[in-house]
């Protein structure tokens, strides 16, 4: 149902985007002011909450991420109100205007962009290229994958570890472009302890997911990411893409192809896809005759390595672009070289009274030697939070310091059903060869890494219940000399927490 809002319609706070960050700012907004209008424009029907937070030490944050109809956040505070459509025009220096695809006009006092990423699509308008980012897109993609016997997965971050993991009863060419999987998140040492979880058989599940998930059905579906053979719906796709996916977007849909083996991934590392054959074009070429893989696919993928690999459909997984279309034409935004809105230490773009959050924004300010910035989950609700917290401050002539989430990257999460845990610099990010790392790795259990520099450590992966990150957290952000200590930090036999708490 359209909601009936008069073409015309005047906010203290507009924020823009269903997702964590954009939903998190305006729950902000709208608790600290409770008697001050807040309007939320999403363009999708269902809006993503966090639930179940759990604050897991001073950076650590665990949550569930749920999706939910938006009246749910409606009744929660009376001051919001949130509109279902999609943003056509931004005129900043007028200063008041946003205008929706629905022909709406809304005024702002203070805006904030929240309208995340879109998937780096290999190619775009490809019926047999799928990339995943929202929840429309994964169900389309299950429902294609049910079909098929083999599928080849282009992508080395967390949307491809999980996938490959997740996927039975279907072969998976895996191509990596790094040496080793997973590489944004650890380095090859875990990748090596987490390869073996790949040919052994998963455990068996626990009982499902209890968490409430909602599916549209019928016409609105469709507002989502159309992915495949409707090609209106792909391109109007890209116009209005859903929400991103949650931490655990697997849980509670099946991910089963038509084959009776159970887990079949192989990785071809170093590569990357140079060309796509439709099964016609690929037979008039001269590939046709050297490819070992005679079998009939539908479609094909050259790899630069040198192989060809026929297959059901081809899962881009290659990461996002920040979602700044429709904000750009006719205003100035100042953009950082990933096309992010960049952002001050107040979360505030170039523009009067624009502040951005989450995947759409690009930090533009000195960030702490600690932190980086890497379109996580973790950091869409911090900087939703934050974003929130910096435009009552103005509004209410307040200062406010740099939220102290940004002193200490941390990020929790999981992998082939392993606790992961990230701190500071993990993988030595630019710290060249002035680093030295330890290393523990008990095959199947665990596996700890720490990052040292000058004698002390900057960075940590901890995989596994190793029950060492708020020992380690503490000793990255107090910077200790650890040289005394030397290898014996991670001596299994030294109860470390009890030694330095």
């Amino acid at each position: 149902t359209a909601m009936a809002v008069n073409p015309e319609k005047t906010f203290k706070f507009v924020v823009v985007g269903g997702g964590i960050a954009g939903v998190t700012c305006a729950e902000q907004l709208a608790s600290q002011f409770p008697s001050t209008d807040v309007a939320l424009l999403t363009a999708a029907p269902l809006i993503k909450a966090v639930c179940n937070f759990k604050q897991v030490s001073k950076t650590l944050e665990e949550f569930d991420v749920e999706e939910r109809p938006s009246s749910v956040l409606e009744e929660k505070y009376p001051n919001l109100r949130v509109i279902q459509s999609a943003v056509k025009a931004l005129h900043a220096q007028q200063h008041v205007r946003l205008i929706t695809v629905d022909g709406l006009e809304i005024h702002y006092e203070k805006l904030c962009i929240c309208s995340g990423g879109r998937p780096k699509l290999l190619t775009q308008d490809n019926p047999y290229v799928l990339g995943i980012r929202d929840t429309d897109s994964a169900q389309e993609f299950q429902k294609r994958l049910s079909k098929a016997k083999r599928i080849v997965v282009v992508g080395n971050g967390g949307i491809a570890l999980e996938l490959v993991y997740e996927v039975e009863g279907c072969e998976v060419i895996w191509v990596v472009k790094d040496k080793a999987i997973g590489n944004t998140f650890f380095d090859a040492g875990a990748a090596q302890f987490l390869i073996p979880s790949l040919d052994t058989d998963k455990p068996e599940r626990a009982a499902t997911c209890k968490r409430a998930r909602y599916t549209i059905e019928g016409p609105a579906a469709t507002q989502g990411l159309a992915v495949g053979g409707d090609r209106q719906g792909q391109r109007r796709g890209l116009e209005e893409p859903g929400s991103a996916l949650g931490p655990d977007w697997h849980e509670g849909i099946s991910l089963r192809g038509a084959e009776e083996v159970s887990h079949r991934v192989s990785v071809e590392y170093q590569s990357e896809v140079k060309q796509i054959y439709t099964h016609q074009d690929f037979l008039l070429s001269p590939l046709a005759s050297q490819t070992a893989d005679t079998g009939s696919w539908p479609v094909y993928a050259q790899l630069t390595n040198g192989k060809t690999f026929g297959c059901d459909f081809i899962v881009s997984a290659t990461g996002v672009v920040p979602n700044t279309e429709p904000f750009l034409h006719g205003n100035s935004f100042a953009l950082a070289e990933d096309s992010g809105l960049k952002v001050d230490d107040h979360m505030m773009t170039t523009e009067p009274d624009i502040y951005a959050a989450g995947d759409v924004c690009t930090a533009g300010w000195e960030p702490s030697h600690l932190w980086q910035q890497m379109r996580l989950w973790t950091q869409a609700r911090q900087m939703g939070w934050y974003a929130g917290r910096c435009m009552a401050a103005d509004v209410l002539s307040e200062t406010i310091e740099l939220d102290f989430c940004f002193e200490l990257f941390s990020h929790i999460t999981k992998f082939f059903n392993y606790k992961v845990v990230l701190l500071g610099k993990f993988n030595g990010q630019g710290l060249g060869l002035n680093q030295e790392l330890l290393v523990r790795c008990t095959k199947g259990h665990e596996y700890v890494k720490v990052v040292l520099s000058g004698g002390r450590m900057l960075g940590a992966v901890l995989i596994g219940e190793t029950d060492l990150e708020e020992t380690f957290e503490n000793l990255i952000l107090n910077q200790m000399d650890l040289t005394p200590y030397g290898e014996e930090l991670l001596n299994p036999n030294i109860d470390i927490e009890d030694y330095f708490d």
